[in-house]
């Protein structure tokens, strides 16, 4: 199952490295297991660059189990995964470990450093892991910190922001590594209701003003209908449907995701 045609955009210095057009994540027959529990079920699709693809499904379908996968947090049991033509798994762990410098992610708990300031949540990883100097990453963490409309709280710590601050902060942490990929996991969960709209604004922004491919597993509907491509339909570990956010939105195929939709909308 693959993405359609990739919609034109142009490139933004939060993405990475733009390289030709076509498919960026392939899962071919994944299958993980935890326990006699079967969460994804001999899973095929593929997301094209540039593409915002997002993932809707009951609890339990395996949404986050595939982001928690290309992060590499787990490994899957059988199939193989691919980003931007390197293998991911199975693959020598030198290997996984430069693919994996690709993909970011923004999580549902922010996941700082509560021991280090606003600017150096963002530089640190861009200085250890890409070898970027201290100059260079503070000058884009300064950069993205006035993207998301924090360019006040360099020298605050975590603990000091409301947690729609803190998860600004974690999305523009993400950007800060230049990823191909960024993958978002129900990231206003966590958020008090006042403080979600703003975190949606922000992501629709990245993902209207941005090249960077983007697959998010989210409860918030009209965000899907609004940023996606594509929508896909889990259930079981599988997906059941799959189609512009118009079709799934407005006349889905299969009743199990009619059902799905007539509850959560």
């Amino acid at each position: 199952m693959s993405a359609d045609t990739p919609l034109m955009k142009e490139p933004d210095a939060t993405a990475g490295p733009v390289t030709a057009r076509g498919e960026l994540i392939r899962l071919e027959d994944v299958t993980k297991r935890f326990g006699t529990n079967t969460v994804l079920d001999r899973l095929n699709f593929s997301v094209d660059a540039g593409r915002h693809v997002t993932l809707i499904g009951p609890s339990g379908s395996g949404k986050t189990t595939i982001l928690r996968l290309l992060m590499t947090l787990a490994e899957p049991d059988e199939g193989t995964i691919t980003v931007d033509g390197e293998r991911l798994f199975p693959a020598p762990q030198k290997q996984v470990r430069e693919v994996r410098k690709k993909i970011g992610m923004v999580f549902q708990q922010f996941n700082l450093f509560p021991n280090m300031t606003v600017l150096r949540n963002l530089t640190e990883a861009p200085v250890q892991v890409l070898g970027m100097s201290k100059d260079e990453a503070e000058a884009r963490a300064r950069e993205l910190l006035d993207l998301v409309g924090l360019a006040d709280k360099c020298d605050a710590r975590p603990t000091m922001l409301s947690g729609g601050q803190q998860q600004r902060v974690a999305i523009a942490r993400a950007l800060a590594m230049r990823p191909r990929v960024l993958l978002l996991d129900e990231v206003t969960s966590a958020l008090d209701p006042e403080l979600v709209a703003g975190v949606l604004d922000l992501l629709r922004d990245i993902a209207r003003s941005t090249d960077i491919t983007m697959l998010c597993v989210t409860h918030e509907m009209g965000f899907a209908r609004d940023i996606s491509d594509q929508v896909l339909m889990f259930d079981s570990g599988r997906v059941i449907e799959a189609g512009p956010p118009e079709q799934i939105f407005g006349d889905p195929e299969q009743d199990r995701t009619r059902e799905f939709l007539s509850a959560v909308l």
